[in-house]
């Protein structure tokens, strides 16, 4: 309605200039003159001005002047990359930018699926590595979560956090190392090395085909992958992994050391046809790593299920059909009734077994199916 008005009087204004108009029409000219001499609005739209960053327009309204509940939305809605950029704006943004609150979010959108309790751990352990170091001289001259490397996501953030001494301590009050903000930087700029498990290690190496290894990952923002460290193995060196994608990606399901043996409680579970991942590794100096499989039926059954029994059984056969038929690797035994680690050097050493339930976990084994059978 005030700008229906105003276009309103303007119209009359400036016609006014150039037709004849009666004797009101020049009284309610000079009224007009009047009223838009004395509003600071129309002002500022007459004769625009530099305004002074240091000294604010009386009338100009700031973010900052939204209702606490405007403001924590459009904040909730920004990407990180709108966070960072935002950060930069002013002290009081920047203190509400950084909060756990708007950034616990976008950690679990993007890595939450990776990062299991194991990860945790180890941010609490790299987190008191990076105190340990912010007292060092060396630490001391570069950035402590290391932000000049942030490239695509946070390019704009360097300079809310420079290199003088001074604005560094001011950027450590309002974002501290242990917040949910320092972690999401440190996994976007590969320099916390988290602990996850990799499906078909090694560029899918035909001898870890449909298997699951735990290893050490550092993200490369750059490509949007993974450099993967697994373990030795016995003797072998650091088998180090370029270019892994999210999609052989998954946290732990089991929060164990990948050399204890995993306490199954499902074992008198298992009939025929179930899916399970069960812990394999070479000899008894190597990790472990899980390994795809299914229950399969005894040799004494016939396949039909309206007479299976084996589930009566206190033997259980697995199946992995990955592998050709006569292979030493298609299919074995355990004893679910005493169940303890089982093999020989030859053919490796059989751990612990999970019964798959999630249909997820199932279909992400299907997706890895090779597309040949392995010998």
């Amino acid at each position: 309605m005030l700008l229906y008005f105003l276009i309103s009087c303007l119209s009359f204004f400036f016609l006014s200039k150039s037709l004849s108009l009666p004797p009101w029409a020049s009284e309610t000219k000079t009224l007009l003159s009047f009223y838009f001499s004395k509003n600071p609005f129309i002002n500022t739209l007459q004769h625009p001005t530099t305004p002074d960053p240091a000294s604010p327009l009386p009338h100009q309204m700031s973010i900052l002047d939204l209702p606490d509940l405007a403001l924590d939305r459009i904040l909730d809605l920004l990407p990180p990359s709108g966070l960072c950029s935002m950060a930069r704006v002013c002290s009081s943004l920047k203190e509400r930018c950084v909060s756990d609150q708007l950034w616990d979010k976008h950690l679990m959108i993007k890595w939450g699926k990776i990062l299991g309790p194991a990860a945790h751990r180890e941010w609490k352990c790299h987190l008191s590595s990076s105190y340990h170091l912010s007292d060092s001289p060396h630490h001391q001259t570069g950035h402590p979560l290391g932000f000049a490397k942030i490239v695509s996501l946070i390019r704009s953030l360097s300079s809310v956090f420079r290199d003088d001494n001074k604005q560094r301590k001011r950027c450590a009050s309002s974002l501290p190392l242990d917040s949910t903000m320092s972690c999401y930087l440190s996994l976007e700029t590969g320099r916390f090395w988290f602990p996850a498990q990799v499906y078909n290690r090694e560029n899918g190496h035909v001898g870890f085909m449909l298997s699951c290894y735990d290893a050490e990952l550092s993200y490369d923002t750059h490509t949007d992958t993974f450099q993967a460290r697994y373990p030795p193995h016995g003797r072998r060196p650091v088998a180090i992994e370029k270019g892994v994608t999210w999609e052989r990606l998954r946290a732990a399901p089991i929060d164990a050391s990948p050399h204890h043996l995993h306490v199954s409680d499902s074992l008198n579970e298992l009939k025929p046809g179930d899916h399970i991942e069960i812990q394999w590794r070479r000899n008894k100096e190597f990790p472990y790593g899980w390994w795809y499989g299914i229950v399969g039926h005894l040799e004494s059954c016939d396949g039909n299920l309206d007479h299976c029994h084996c589930h009566l059984s206190e033997m259980v056969v697995l199946e992995f059909n990955q592998y050709t038929v006569g292979s030493r690797w298609r299919r074995t035994m355990i004893n679910k009734r005493d169940h303890r680690e089982e093999g020989n050097e030859e053919d490796g050493f059989y751990g612990g077994i999970r019964k798959l339930s999630c249909k997820e976990e199932i279909a992400m084994w299907t997706r890895l199916w090779p597309s040949s059978i392995l010998e």
